[in-house]
């Protein structure tokens, strides 16, 4: 019987994410976010608390992610905790804990101005204002929905062979 291993997290991306190929030649895509929490300290005021976490997609998803992921987007992460150990160059044990998507949903973009003409052109990834219309959001919903659904899991034979 397999313990339950799920997660759900949702940040913002911190950086452009990175594409790579796996050794079976299949690639993923690893998406950096960062989460936010604030608490009310022990002095009575707020504490601004930072965790930072790398999310691999796979197939389909990673494709999107890589597409549809620029710095600063929220994104929503169904999935579940993947440690890789390995031996460092000088001997130590070295481990790191990751997150494996499963699902993956973007949230919207905002404009930070309030101009009126719609951008016709795809949304740019390193683009640093990043704008989309409502057309252009919509679509990226629908783009994304249909991935998710024609999306073939990975096997964990395939997920291995990455670490």
């Amino acid at each position: 019987m397999n313990a339950l291993n799920q997660v759900i997290i949702e940040g913002n991306v911190v950086r452009q994410p990175e594409k790579r190929t796996c050794k079976n030649g299949a690639f993923f895509c690893t998406v950096p976010i960062a989460t936010n929490r604030s608490y009310k300290g022990a002095d009575g005021n707020y504490v601004n608390d930072v965790s930072y976490f790398d999310i691999s997609t796979f197939g389909p998803m990673a494709e999107l992610c890589e597409k549809w992921c620029p710095k600063g987007r929220g994104i929503r992460v169904v999935g579940r905790l993947k440690q890789s150990v390995w031996k460092a160059e000088d001997g130590k044990n070295k481990s790191k804990i990751e997150i494996i998507a499963e699902h993956v949903e973007f949230k919207p973009l905002f404009k930070k101005n309030s101009e009126s003409a719609e951008d016709d052109g795809p949304a740019s990834a390193d683009a640093k204002n990043t704008t989309l219309s409502k057309k252009q959001k919509l679509a990226l919903l629908k783009e994304a929905a249909q991935a998710a659904q024609n999306e073939s899991d990975v096997s964990e034979e395939e997920a291995e062979a990455v670490f």
